[in-house]
């Protein structure tokens, strides 16, 4: 599990793993540098806390492949604000049998309807794929993860790419059972203008792989253009152009 300042909520959640921890599962928790009180509240919960330079893909990686700790068949990464559901640890072990990795369905903590489509275009969108998510818990056999490197070392969308290394052994299990995450990300901002853009930007980029442009070059450039769309757009509409011709998401860049 990966914790940036993760707060009093920490202490919760991890008291809801330590009945996996009874069936056998370690728990290891990697901290990214946090200035509250993280580190101190994960320690009486874990198995191992551990720390690294910030990024869920590097804490990601510290945690799978310290040295100090003991082989492990299975990997399952877990943010700190997703839940499982309380019969994963036999979920996962039935699912590896007969794949490389997999993921299960995600629902969103929040009770508006919008938050149900979002979530079910989410698990829909990553059975057409094969691609998955980190809200969706992904779980993979240590020599698999082993095999791609695990995660790459980028700042964003580092899920998408690992799943992308991973395609290449199998296609996941995508399980039904849902976990619980945080729709706080969603809340944020507008969720049609989340879902629609930075989804149209991941939808573009499971799509255009084979183009040889990294999914991180490409999430940038979508990044930059959306940080300066309303200046743009007031220049397209002075100049005529129109936005899809400026938008490198639409591009394809």
């Amino acid at each position: 599990m990966p914790v940036l300042n993760e707060g009093a909520g920490l202490t919760a959640r991890l008291i809801a793993l330590q009945a996996l921890r009874k069936q056998g599962a370690q728990l290891i928790v990697v901290d990214g540098g946090s200035t509250d009180e993280s580190w101190a509240r994960a320690q009486p919960w874990a198995d191992r806390v551990i720390s690294s330079a910030p990024g869920r893909a590097q804490q990601m990686n510290a945690g799978a492949f310290d040295i100090r700790l003991p082989p492990a068949k299975a990997l399952l990464f877990l943010h700190a604000d997703t839940q499982l559901p309380p019969n994963a640890l036999r979920l996962i072990d039935s699912a590896l049998r007969s794949s490389h990795w997999g993921r299960f369905d995600v629902q969103l903590d929040a009770p508006q309807s919008a938050f149900r489509m979002i979530e079910s275009m989410m698990n829909l969108r990553s059975r057409f794929s094969g691609i998955a998510t980190g809200d969706q818990a992904m779980f993979v056999r240590w020599d698999a993860f082993e095999s791609v490197g695990g995660f790459p070392n980028q700042a964003l969308m580092e899920d998408i790419e690992l799943s992308s290394r991973l395609l290449k052994l199998s296609r996941p299990a995508c399980l039904k059972e849902r976990v619980t995450t945080s729709a706080r990300k969603w809340q944020k901002m507008a969720c049609s203008k989340r879902f629609f853009s930075c989804g149209g930007c991941a939808w573009l980029i499971f799509g255009r792989k084979a183009c040889g442009l990294s999914a991180a070059i490409r999430l940038s450039r979508c990044a930059a253009y959306r940080a300066s769309k309303r200046c743009r757009s007031r220049q397209s509409t002075r100049g005529g152009l129109s936005q899809n011709a400026l938008d490198p998401c639409v591009r394809g860049y």
